[in-house]
C-alpha cells in the first residue's frame, strides 16, 4: 500500500471518543491502532477441529439420559459392579451419540462452507497501484473498496461515490432486516464532485462514526476535510442514507465505499440474534418421567437388596441391580423423539395444501398441538397489505371509489385553465390539483422502468406505493426520480412537472408522519409537504371542524387513514431552517432530537389542511374460515396492531373475529389508576365480549392492575389491542405466558413483530409485502394465515399425538423388559445376574424393537377430513391427556403385569437348559412388543406393515447367527412354539381383550365422528 493509503486510513476515525486523539499521530501509531479493529471475518461456526468432540460431548452429557448412562456404562470397568458385557451398556449410548455428533458434524461443516464461501469472495481495493483485488476477510477498517452491481456489501461503508451523476444508488436490504423493498442511498456531496475516482487518494479529511451498535436505522458521523478552492475546513453531516450495511447487495450501477466497521463490529453481526432454545411442553413432560423412572428403579433396587435383608457390602448390591434395571431409563427416548420431529417437520413442509411452509425451529412441532392462546398482528396477516385508495376528504367535498372520475376531470380543468392561478378564493379544481400535488410529491417512492416500458414503484410501505398509483390513475404520473428531482406528468395536457428536492423527512414510528421541502423550478416557489396519521397532524394543522369526525367514519369503515398538508416557505423562513437543520444534523449528540425540534419550531406550525385519505387494506383469502375455526376450537385470540381504534374494531367485524352475536366493549383514553379501576370492575359484569383496549388504556392497566386485568382479560374469547408498539406486543406475549402458564402462538408479517414471535412459546412469520423478516425470526414460516388451520388442527394433533405415544412406547419397552430382571433374580435369591447379555440386549432396542415403535410416528386417530371439520377436538389436546401421570402409570402397570407373565411361565416352562429359557422369553418378548405396537395403531401405514413383517424376518434369521443364545434343535421343535405362543397370547391378549370393551363402552371422543 502507498503512503496515500495510510494517510487515508489515518485520518478515518470510526470510534471517535475512543481512538480520534490516536489515530492523529505518524503512520507507524496509526498501523498498530488498525489492530484494535475487528478482523472483517464472517464466522457462524460453532465449533474448530480442536473444540467439536469436547463441547459436543459436553452438551450431550448435560442431558440427563445420556449422563446417567454414561455413569452406568463406566461402571462396568469396576470389577465389583460389572455385569455381562461392557458393550451391552457402551453399544446404546455410542449408538445415540454417534448419530447426534453426527448430526452436529454436518450442519458445522456445512456452516463452515458458507463463512468459506462469503470470506473468500473477491473485491476491488482503491490503491495508489489503480483497483487491486482483496479477498473479503483481508479487508480491514479505512480501505476504499469498489462494489458492482449485485455484489454483497463486505462491511459496513460509508458512501464514497457512485457512478450516477446525481450520487444516489441503490441496495437491496432483505438478507439484513427482511424487507423486499430496495433502498435509496447517497454519495457524499463534495467527494461525488471530485472529477475522478482516483481523486479520492488526494483527499484529506476525516471520518467521525459514532461507535458500532445495533440500530440498522440510525448512524451519526460527520466528514471533515478543508476545501481546495477556500482553504476552509468544512463539514458534511452523514446519515444512515450515506452508508452500506454488511450484507446487503448492491442493486444498481456501481459504487466506492470506505470501510468504518469490520467483523463483529458490523450491524448485521451485531443483529444476529441467538435465541434462547425453545423447550417444548412435551420434552419437559418426558424429562419429568425420567425422573420418575430413575426413582422406580432405585427403589426397585433397593427393594432386591432388603429382601435378603441389608447385610455385608449391600450398598454394592444396590449399584448393580442399578445397573441391571437401567434399561428401566431408555437411552433410544432422546433419538426416538427427535428423528420423529424431523418426519413431523417432513410431513409439514411437504404438505401441499399449505404450499411453502418451513420448519425453522424442528424442536416444536408437537407444540402445535398444545395451544390456548393466539396473538396476532392484523396488517399483512390478518389483511393481505394491499392497499388501495378509496376515499377522499377535503372537508366541504368527499371522493370514492365510484366517483373518482370527477378528480379526473377537475385535475385536467386545473392544469389546462390558467385562469385559475392568482384567484383569490380557490374554486374545487384547484384545491384537487393540490391534495393530488401534494400526494404525487410526498412520498419516497422511486419509479422504476420495466423492460416492457412499463412503470413500477420501489417503497417501504405499500401505502405509499397505493396512492402514487391513484395519482397516476387521476392522470398526474410520477414519471422519474432521484436524490434531487422529482418530475411529474400531468396526463391530460402531457406538461412535465419538475421539483427540486431540498430535504426530505423520512416516517418513524415515533414521529408518525413524514414530510418534503421542495422547490418548484418553474416558479421557484417552496412548499413544504407532510402527511401523517390523525393523532399527531390534528396538532399540526389550521384548525377545523371536520377531521376528527371524518377520521372516526374513515376508520370505522375499516380503512387506514392518512392527514395531508403543506406549508408555503418563504426565501427567509427557508434559510433560517437550513441553518438551524444542519447545525443538528452535524451534531453527535442527540441528533434525532435537535433535528425534530428544529422541524417542530419552523415548519410544523400552522399547516394548511388540503384532506384526509382512506386506504383499503383487503383481508386474506380464507382470514373469516380460518379465526372461526380457531376460535371453535377454543383458541383465545388478540389481535396486537398499531392502527387506530375504530380501524381495528372494524376489521375485528369484518374479519369474523368477534362473532355476530359478540358484544364490543370499547376500552380507550384511561390516564389514571382510579380509570383503569373502574373499567376492570366493568368489565367483570361482561364474560362473553370482545374487549378492544388502546394502547394507552392497557399501559394503564398494566402499571397499576396487572394482574386483575390479565385474569380478566384472559377469560374473554377475543380481545383487540389498539396503537401497540412492538415492545407492548413482546409484554404482552410475556404476561399472558406468565400469567396462565398456558401455551401462546404470536404470528405476523413485519419486522415491528419479531419481538412478540421471539417471545411466543411458538412463532410464526408470514412471507408478506414487508419482507422475510418475521419469517427468518419465527420457528414456523408460512405463505398466508389461512394456513394455519391445516398446520394447528391437523399438523399439531398428529405431531403432539404420535410423540406421546412414541415415547411411552419406548418407556414401555425399557420397562417390560426391566421387570423380567426383577422377577428373574426375585425367583433366583434376589441375585444381581443379568437374564439377557451382550447382543441381545443391543438388539432389543435396535434392530428388534426400533423399525416397528418409530413407525408409530406414521399413525393418526382420526383422518384430515374429520380433523378440519370438527375443530372441537382441538380442546382434548390441549388438556394434555394423551402424555400424563395417568396413561405413565397405565404404562407402567402393563409393563409390570405384562413382563411378570413373560417370564413367571417362560420360568415355568422352564426346559433343562438354561440357554432354553432365554430363548423363550425373549421370542416371546419380542413377539409381545410387535402385538401392542399393532394395538397401538389407529390407522395403518404401509410403513408400519413393513416394519413389522421385516422385523419377525430379522429376528428369525438372527437365531441362526447367535448360536450362543439360540439353540436351534430346540427352536425348531414344536415345544418351543408352543410354549412360546401361550406365553405371548397370555401376556398381550387381555390387552386386546380391555381395548375392545373400551372401544364399546367409552370410547374416545373422536370415534363418534369416523362412522
Amino acid at each position: 500500500m502507498g503512503r496515500e493509503s495510510i494517510e487515508l486510513r489515518r485520518l478515518i476515525s470510526p470510534y471517535p471518543e475512543r481512538q480520534s486523539s490516536h489515530l492523529r499521530r505518524s503512520n507507524s501509531i496509526a498501523k498498530n491502532t488498525r489492530k484494535k479493529y475487528a478482523a472483517n471475518v464472517v464466522l457462524n461456526q460453532k465449533y474448530n477441529i480442536v473444540t467439536f468432540l469436547p463441547l459436543v460431548l459436553c452438551e450431550q452429557f448435560s442431558v440427563f439420559f445420556n449422563l446417567y448412562f454414561l455413569l452406568i456404562a463406566l461402571s462396568q470397568f469396576i470389577p465389583a459392579l460389572k455385569i455381562g458385557y461392557i458393550v451391552t451398556y457402551f453399544g446404546p449410548l455410542c449408538f445415540v451419540l454417534l448419530i447426534t455428533i453426527s448430526k452436529e458434524a454436518i450442519d458445522d461443516y456445512q456452516r463452515y462452507k458458507r463463512d468459506k464461501e462469503a470470506n473468500s469472495q473477491i473485491y476491488q481495493q482503491l490503491t495508489n497501484a489503480g483497483p487491486q483485488p482483496i479477498i473479503s476477510s483481508r479487508i480491514r477498517v479505512g480501505d476504499v473498496i469498489i462494489l458492482e452491481k449485485d455484489q454483497r456489501v463486505p462491511a459496513d461503508m460509508v458512501l464514497l461515490r457512485t457512478t450516477e451523476e446525481n450520487g444516489s444508488c441503490f441496495i437491496r436490504t432483505d438478507q439484513l432486516d427482511g424487507e423486499t423493498d430496495w433502498k435509496l442511498r447517497i454519495a457524499i456531496p463534495s467527494l461525488q464532485r471530485l472529477p475522478s475516482h482516483s481523486a479520492l487518494l488526494e483527499v484529506r479529511g476525516q471520518v467521525d462514526a459514532d461507535a458500532p451498535n445495533k440500530d440498522i436505522h440510525s448512524f451519526m458521523g460527520r466528514y471533515n476535510h478543508v476545501d481546495n478552492e477556500t482553504g476552509l475546513e468544512q463539514v458534511e453531516p452523514l446519515a444512515v442514507e450515506n452508508t452500506l450495511w454488511m450484507n446487503t447487495v448492491l442493486a444498481s450501477d456501481s459504487v466506492i465505499g470506505l470501510v468504518i466497521y469490520t467483523g463483529r463490529d458490523t450491524r448485521a453481526v451485531m443483529n444476529t440474534n441467538h435465541p434462547k432454545t425453545k423447550l417444548g411442553l412435551l420434552d419437559r413432560e418426558v424429562n419429568k418421567l425420567a425422573k420418575i423412572l430413575f426413582v422406580f428403579s432405585l427403589a426397585l433396587s433397593v427393594a432386591m437388596v432388603g429382601v435378603n435383608g441389608f447385610r455385608g457390602l449391600w450398598y454394592i448390591y444396590v449399584f448393580r441391580f442399578l445397573i441391571l434395571f437401567s434399561w428401566i431409563i431408555p437411552i433410544s427416548l432422546r433419538v426416538n423423539l427427535d428423528m420423529g420431529k424431523t418426519v413431523y417437520a417432513h410431513q409439514i413442509e411437504h404438505d401441499e395444501d399449505i404450499r411453502g411452509t418451513i420448519v425453522r425451529t424442528s424442536t416444536l412441532p408437537e407444540e402445535l398441538g398444545r395451544i390456548n392462546y393466539l396473538l396476532t398482528d392484523k396488517t399483512g396477516t390478518l389483511t393481505q397489505n394491499d392497499m388501495e385508495l378509496k376515499k377522499l376528504h377535503m372537508g366541504t367535498m368527499s371522493y370514492t371509489s365510484d366517483t373518482m372520475d370527477e378528480i379526473t376531470t377537475h385535475l385536467a380543468s386545473a392544469f389546462g385553465s390558467q385562469s385559475l392561478t392568482g384567484k383569490s378564493r380557490r374554486n374545487i379544481s384547484s384545491r384537487i390539483r393540490d391534495i393530488v400535488q401534494a400526494l404525487a410529491l410526498c412520498h419516497n417512492v422511486t419509479p422504476v422502468i420495466n423492460t416492457d416500458g412499463t412503470i413500477a414503484y420501489q417503497a417501504s410501505s405499500p401505502d405509499e406505493v397505493a396512492i402514487v398509483k391513484w395519482t397516476e390513475q387521476m392522470g398526474m404520473t410520477l414519471v422519474e426520480r432521484d436524490i434531487n428531482d422529482i418530475t411529474l406528468r400531468v396526463d391530460a395536457t402531457g406538461m412535465l412537472l419538475t421539483y427540486e428536492v431540498l430535504h426530505i423527512f423520512p416516517f418513524t414510528s415515533e414521529t408518525k408522519r413524514m414530510g418534503i421541502i421542495i422547490r418548484d423550478r418553474q416558479t421557484k416557489e417552496i412548499t413544504f409537504y407532510e402527511k401523517g396519521a390523525d393523532v399527531v397532524m390534528t396538532k399540526i394543522v389550521q384548525y377545523n371542524d371536520w377531521l376528527d369526525e371524518e377520521c372516526g367514519n374513515m376508520a370505522r369503515e375499516g380503512l387506514r387513514t392518512l392527514v395531508v398538508a403543506k406549508k408555503r416557505l418563504s426565501d427567509e423562513l427557508y434559510h433560517e431552517f437550513k441553518a438551524s437543520y444542519l447545525d443538528a444534523e452535524i451534531a453527535l449528540n442527540d441528533r434525532n432530537i435537535r433535528k425534530q425540534k428544529v422541524i417542530e419550531r419552523l415548519l410544523e406550525v400552522d399547516l394548511e389542511l388540503l384532506g384526509v385519505t382512506g386506504v383499503e387494506d383487503k383481508l386474506q383469502e380464507g382470514v373469516k374460515n380460518t379465526l372461526e375455526q380457531l376460535r371453535n376450537a377454543n383458541f383465545k385470540i388478540w389481535m396486537l396492531t398499531g392502527d387506530k381504534i375504530e380501524t381495528a374494531t372494524c376489521i375485528a367485524i369484518s374479519s369474523k373475529l368477534a362473532s355476530r352475536n359478540m358484544n364490543i366493549y370499547q376500552v380507550s383514553k384511561l390516564r389514571s389508576a382510579h380509570q383503569a379501576n373502574d373499567e376492570i370492575e366493568s368489565l367483570k359484569t361482561h364474560s362473553d365480549v370482545c374487549l378492544v383496549i388502546d394502547g394507552e388504556s392497557l399501559q394503564t392497566c398494566l402499571d397499576y392492575f396487572e394482574k386483575e386485568f390479565i385474569d380478566i382479560a384472559t377469560r374473554l374469547p377475543v380481545v383487540v389491542c389498539c396503537r401497540c408498539s412492538p415492545t407492548q406486543k413482546a409484554d404482552i406475549t410475556k404476561i399472558i405466558k406468565k400469567y396462565t402458564k398456558k401455551k401462546v402462538l404470536c404470528i405476523g408479517d413485519g419486522g415491528n413483530d419479531v419481538s412478540m414471535i421471539q417471545a411466543a412459546d411458538v412463532g410464526v412469520g408470514i412471507v408478506g409485502k414487508e419482507g422475510k423478516q418475521a419469517s427468518l425470526a419465527a420457528d414456523f414460516s408460512i405463505t398466508q394465515f389461512s394456513h394455519l388451520t391445516k398446520l394447528l388442527l391437523w399438523h399439531g394433533r398428529n405431531s403432539y399425538k404420535r410423540s406421546a405415544k412414541l415415547s411411552q412406547f419406548v418407556i414401555h419397552r425399557g420397562l417390560i423388559i426391566s421387570v423380567m430382571q426383577a422377577v428373574f433374580s426375585a425367583m433366583f435369591y434376589c441375585a444381581p445376574i443379568a437374564l439377557y447379555q451382550g447382543v441381545l440386549m443391543v438388539g432389543y432396542a435396535t434392530i428388534y424393537t426400533m423399525a416397528p415403535v418409530f413407525s408409530l410416528v406414521w399413525d393418526q386417530d382420526v383422518n384430515e377430513n374429520i380433523a378440519l371439520l370438527y375443530p372441537e377436538l382441538y380442546k382434548d389436546l390441549t388438556k394434555g391427556r394423551s402424555l400424563s401421570y395417568r396413561t405413565f402409570f397405565q404404562w407402567l402397570l402393563i409393563s409390570i403385569y405384562q413382563g411378570g407373565s413373560i417370564m413367571v411361565l417362560s420360568i415355568v416352562l422352564f426346559e433343562d437348559e438354561f440357554i432354553h429359557i432365554v430363548a423363550i422369553s425373549f421370542t416371546a418378548l419380542i413377539l409381545n412388543e410387535l402385538l401392542m405396537v399393532a394395538l397401538e395403531i389407529n390407522s395403518w401405514h404401509r410403513i408400519m406393515v413393513i416394519s413389522e413383517i421385516v422385523t419377525v424376518l430379522i429376528y428369525i434369521g438372527s437365531m441362526w447367527l447367535l448360536p450362543a443364545y439360540f439353540d436351534m434343535s430346540f427352536i425348531l421343535t414344536g415345544r418351543f412354539v408352543w410354549k412360546v405362543v401361550v406365553i405371548t397370547a397370555v401376556s398381550s391378549l387381555p390387552l386386546y381383550v380391555v381395548k375392545f370393551i373400551k372401544r364399546i363402552y367409552a370410547p374416545p371422543s373422536y370415534t363418534k365422528l369416523t362412522y
